[in-house]
């Protein structure tokens, strides 16, 4: 908290100053990285671990990551684990240094279609089985309201069926 003789203008000033050291570079790279990872659902974390990383020349450890984003260990190995689990990220060996290395993973392709599997085909599949379920009980309704009902039914199996036909054409987009 800052104290209270500071100026308004001191704390803009300094909340507008890089953390642990960032470039002006690197701020423009996890600000766009975590607006992306947002609207995916992922954790903010994730995308400041990834801008960090696109933006560095060098791979960074577990360590300076955390320094450089002012981020906890938690904070810091969770992204990471989720960056990996997608392959956005790798390890590579720094000679002399006993600790993991990373570096940002720029196929893009690979990611986006890590993130479908993991991530959209499960809640594609999910819904699925809802449906199924959504069909059972509309045939319990009366005739009037399975009626309404059926017609929203089918208009959600119709946006499934066009969400599972663009995944393909999505993956397509990406590797080109």
């Amino acid at each position: 908290m800052p104290a209270k003789n500071t100026t308004l203008a001191t704390r803009k000033a300094a909340a507008r100053r890089p953390a642990g050291g960032l470039s002006s570079l690197e701020v423009e790279a996890i600000d766009l990285f975590i607006s992306f990872v947002r609207l995916l659902g992922m954790p903010k974390s994730v995308g400041e671990i990834y801008g960090l990383l696109f933006a560095s020349a060098e791979p960074l450890a577990l360590d300076a990551l955390m320094h450089r984003l002012h981020m906890s260990k938690g904070a810091a190995s969770q992204g990471l684990k989720v960056l990996r689990s997608f392959g956005a990220v790798r390890t590579v060996y720094v000679a002399g240094d006993r600790r993991d290395h990373y570096v940002a993973d720029f196929e893009l392709s690979k990611f986006a279609s890590a993130f479908i599997k993991e991530e959209v085909q499960p809640h594609l599949d999910s819904g699925a089985a809802r449906m199924e379920r959504m069909e059972r009980h509309l045939a319990k309704l009366p005739k009037a309201e399975r009626e309404a009902a059926g017609v929203r039914l089918a208009k959600l199996r119709h946006w499934k069926e066009k969400g599972e036909a663009m995944l393909p054409w999505l993956l397509k987009f990406l590797v080109a």
